[in-house]
């Protein structure tokens, strides 16, 4: 069921992907949970480097997929970009301290969270993107929605 809350977005290209990405970082304040949903290919890490982009990094942005969190500091907030998608060891999180990522100071951004579900903090904004065609040969585009899953994201969402 749709939410009158949520945002759905339709995004052309890569660049629409990291424009949006850079606008969502206009919005983002210490203490977010946001949870990146999508299949292999459907932009998250695009999308999170347009954030992070947004905020004022200018370096590359990698993906997180071997060493599963990048560590990214800015004034105001630490943001940590997490990639799951690798993932099978609660031992590993608790060793490694990833836990205390999150707190209220920090934004924690987790690609594949469906794979630490029942040991991740819940989180304030689901972002989901997917895959479709734009009907041009080798075009295709992403919708991403945005859904508020606690009072801070849906303020956050507000501002958006």
């Amino acid at each position: 069921m749709h939410n009158p809350n949520d945002i759905t977005l339709v995004l052309e290209d890569e660049a629409a992907t990291l424009a949006c990405g850079a606008r969502f970082a206009n919005i983002l304040q210490a203490g977010l949970n946001i949870y990146l949903h999508g299949d292999l290919g459907a932009g998250k890490t695009t999308f999170t480097r347009g954030v992070l982009h947004g905020l004022g990094y200018i370096g590359k942005v990698k993906s997180p997929t071997y060493t599963l969190v990048e560590s990214y500091h800015f004034a105001q907030f630490n943001v940590y970009h997490f990639d799951l998608y690798r993932f099978s060891d609660e031992e590993e999180w608790e060793a490694a301290g990833f836990r205390e990522y999150f707190n209220a100071q920090n934004i924690c951004m987790i690609e594949w969270p469906e794979k630490a579900e029942h040991i991740l903090p819940k989180p304030d904004i689901d972002v989901k993107l997917s895959l479709y065609n734009t009907g041009k040969p080798e075009n295709f585009g992403r919708q991403v929605q945005f859904v508020a899953a606690s009072i801070l994201g849906k303020q956050c969402l507000d501002r958006f």
